[in-house]
């Protein structure tokens, strides 16, 4: 288990036990078998492909779980199969399971960029398809993941998908598809603008005298903190708490009038946007 791993989801003992086959053993496809192994899911019922030798050897042995290099052999046995391959090796991939009868069989993809009526164009057949899109945090057990299925998509299954992925964080669902790219914005891509705001910060905090590992921990200790107010009062809504630490004339307000006279929030609301897009523009190239 990964140092500083927290074990999140505390009733993911109440799944149902199915057979559970990773295509793909990735970092994120770690990161939930790692917070599945962790939370108590049987690891036998677990198996993970990889064509390469010693990342299978690394997984067995740090999980206990089960890894082969026959994608086929281990879906074909699964009751459940997460696709966890990079979107332009999907296809490649999938076609080998098209003489696989999976309508008993959960799907899930975490591969941005590819609909689930192109998943099902992919496997040549209409699937029980839960699209999801984490975000890298999941590889600490602190992840945001957003999920999609189809209205023909079981209560049951639904209930599985959502405990499989509360293993490595929180989720929430959207309702239409289209809001998996909404999730991208909001969340997938997310940590990325807060890592670019903190490089700002501690670039400019040693422009200002500190060396580089102190103007760090000025900043990561903040954010950690400010998250974790958010956390613990999630009544009070995110602008009381930015009112609450500025004081009228003081350095907090001169600081927060400077981000508003450069348009943050237009700035923040483009960024978000152009996210979108190209998520959306993504979606015809796969």
């Amino acid at each position: 288990m990964p140092d500083g791993r927290t074990v999140v989801n505390k009733g993911i003992q109440r799944m149902e036990q199915k057979t559970i086959a990773f295509i793909g053993a990735g970092n994120m496809a770690r990161s939930i078998i790692a917070g599945l192994v962790a939370s108590g899911y049987p690891a036998a019922l677990i198996t993970a492909t990889d064509p390469n030798d010693a990342q299978r050897e690394q997984l067995a042995q740090q999980y206990g779980v089960n890894t082969t290099a026959d994608n086929v052999t281990a879906a074909t046995d699964a009751d459940v199969v997460v696709l966890a391959v990079k979107p332009q090796l999907m296809e490649t991939v999938t076609k080998e399971f098209q003489t696989i009868d999976c309508s008993g069989k959960l799907i899930i993809s975490i591969a941005a960029g590819i609909s689930a009526a192109r998943l099902d164009e992919m496997f040549a057949q209409p699937l029980n398809l839960v699209r999801v899109m984490p975000n890298t945090p999941a590889l600490l057990g602190f992840g945001m993941s957003g999920l999609y299925a189809a209205s023909h998509v079981s209560d049951a299954n639904k209930t599985f998908a959502q405990n499989l992925l509360e293993a490595i964080g929180k989720v929430c669902w959207v309702e239409h598809e289209a809001g998996i790219n909404n999730v991208i914005a909001a969340a997938g891509s997310a940590p990325a603008y807060f890592f670019l705001f903190m490089e700002a910060m501690q670039a400019e905090a040693m422009a200002q005298g500190f060396d580089k590992a102190t103007a760090r921990l000025l900043v990561e200790q903040s954010a950690l903190g400010a998250a974790q107010m958010v956390i613990g009062n999630p009544e009070i809504e995110l602008g009381t708490l930015r009112e609450q630490v500025t004081s009228k004339g003081g350095t907090t307000a001169e600081a927060l009038r400077t981000f508003n006279e450069h348009h943050l929030s237009e700035i923040v609301a483009r960024a978000m946007q152009a996210a979108v897009t190209r998520a959306e523009e993504m979606e015809k190239l796969f």
